[in-house]
């Protein structure tokens, strides 16, 4: 007979839940009126709710409401906030364009490369050769991949955190927002392969490590060809026969479908979860209303679960080393903003134009939180890297928007009298059509 939760169970679950997505919410909405992310918000709602700050105060009532009941109905929260970061990754695969990424690509891919490639490097050497100083606690005899790791978290840019200070600063259709967002795009996808080919190779050697990452290459080769055209076939079909609901339930499961099949693989379901949003946001049968429907409950109902329960799994007070925070955001800026100012300025963009951008493409988010989540769970970092990377993510998001606006308004002054009426270099509209894309 299959198990299910008692009365008293059901009733500590839905406890759990109200409390963290109220708090999420409120703190959320907060940091939004400030014009920052909500996700900031939302990760301090699980710092205070957890061991950081309940957990020390009170500790009874930390335990009665988490940890009552053999933990249960946190196990099924817990389900519930895995479920959130799967649809939390598909409707960002809606925001990469496939047609924008090929009419940018060359100048957008000459910043994303750079700024992937210096933080990359950067990042892993210096945990091969500082492995002891900034892995204390943890213990891998392997340092290719806690080092892979290490220059992937720090080399992503968040796409969706760059869409936002774009809409902030009103330059998301101009050259220069063009441009970035479309290096994000690129940023998000090789981080994502990289990453799903780091969990891939985790415990295997040899001729392992060289199957994962032919299933993970061929697994998104697929997608994004033969899978691409048989999604947009089946939604073609879909439209003609199903309600506005169906055609969302469709796209729904397809995307769990996906997260089974590369979770099946080996690979994170997160990153089918992400690769179906490509396939799906790419075809015209799933129109950006329905996109927007499902982004709103997506960002605002259930991811906001996840987000808090990173605070409450570990304790950021007793975690907190500056020294190892302090190394990763000097990694993380330093080798970013080199790497994307020099792509910028290969790109043919003026010095002004090439920091705006560098700082814009510095901007870290969601990713490089669920990265670190991901990786604490599978052992690959311990809690003081982990607690790093989430500060390294909220002062990245910090001076991002500030020093874009700074090097813009410089540019602008610098040539005011060369453009004609005065317009911003760098802020033409363009004229080819976008995708609306609000931040997470």
């Amino acid at each position: 007979m299959v198990s299910k939760l008692s009365s008293e169970e059901v009733l500590s679950f839905l406890i759990i839940v109200s409390i963290i997505l109220i708090t999420a919410r409120v703190l959320g909405e907060v940091f939004r009126k400030f014009k920052q992310p909500a996700v900031i918000g939302e990760i301090l709602a699980g710092i205070l709710l957890g061991p950081s700050l309940l957990g020390t105060v009170a500790p009874d009532v930390f335990n009665d409401l988490f940890t009552s009941s053999n933990g249960i109905p946190y196990k099924a929260f817990d389900g519930l906030a895995q479920i959130g970061i799967i649809l939390l990754m598909f409707i960002a695969g809606f925001e990469v364009d496939l047609k924008q990424i090929r009419l940018q690509g060359k100048k957008a891919a000459s910043i994303s490369l750079m700024g992937l490639i210096f933080p990359f490097a950067l990042g892993f050497l210096a945990v091969w050769f500082f492995y002891e100083r900034i892995f204390s606690d943890a213990a891998h005899t392997n340092l290719v991949i806690p080092a892979m790791f290490f220059g992937t978290a720090l080399s992503i840019t968040a796409l969706s955190v760059i869409a936002k200070i774009l809409l902030d600063l009103n330059i998301l259709r101009s050259k220069i927002g063009n441009l970035v967002l479309t290096a994000a795009m690129i940023d998000d996808f090789l981080g994502w392969i990289l990453f799903s080919i780091i969990i891939q190779m985790m415990g295997k050697t040899g001729e392992g490590s060289f199957a994962s990452v032919a299933m993970v290459l061929g697994f998104t080769v697929f997608i994004l060809t033969i899978g691409r055209w048989l999604v947009d076939k089946v939604l073609m079909i879909a439209d003609k026969f199903l309600s506005t609901g169906g055609v969302m339930t469709l796209s729904v499961s397809l995307c769990l479908l996906s997260a089974v099949l590369t979770e099946y693989l080996g690979v994170r379901g997160i990153f089918g979860a992400f690769l179906m949003g490509v396939a799906i946001g790419d075809s015209k049968y799933f129109p950006e209303r329905l996109q927007n429907i499902l982004h709103q409950f997506v960002v605002n109902i259930i991811a906001p679960l996840f987000f808090a329960s990173i605070g409450l799994r570990v304790n950021f007070v007793t975690n907190f080393n500056f020294e190892v925070v302090a190394i990763i955001l000097f990694i993380a800026c330093f080798a970013k903003i080199i790497g994307a100012g020099i792509g910028s300025r290969m790109s043919g963009m003026t010095k002004n134009e090439s920091y705006a951008v560098a700082f814009g493409m510095n901007a870290r988010g969601s990713q490089e939180i669920v990265l670190g989540a991901l990786a604490l769970q599978a052992k690959i970092i311990d809690e003081p890297i982990f607690v790093g990377l989430v500060v390294m993510t909220v002062v990245t998001i910090l001076i991002a928007g500030p020093l874009m606006k700074y090097y813009i308004g410089k540019e602008h002054k610098l040539t005011h009298n060369k453009v004609a009426g005065g317009q911003p270099p760098g802020i033409e509209i363009m004229s080819q059509p976008e995708k609306t894309i609000a931040g997470i």
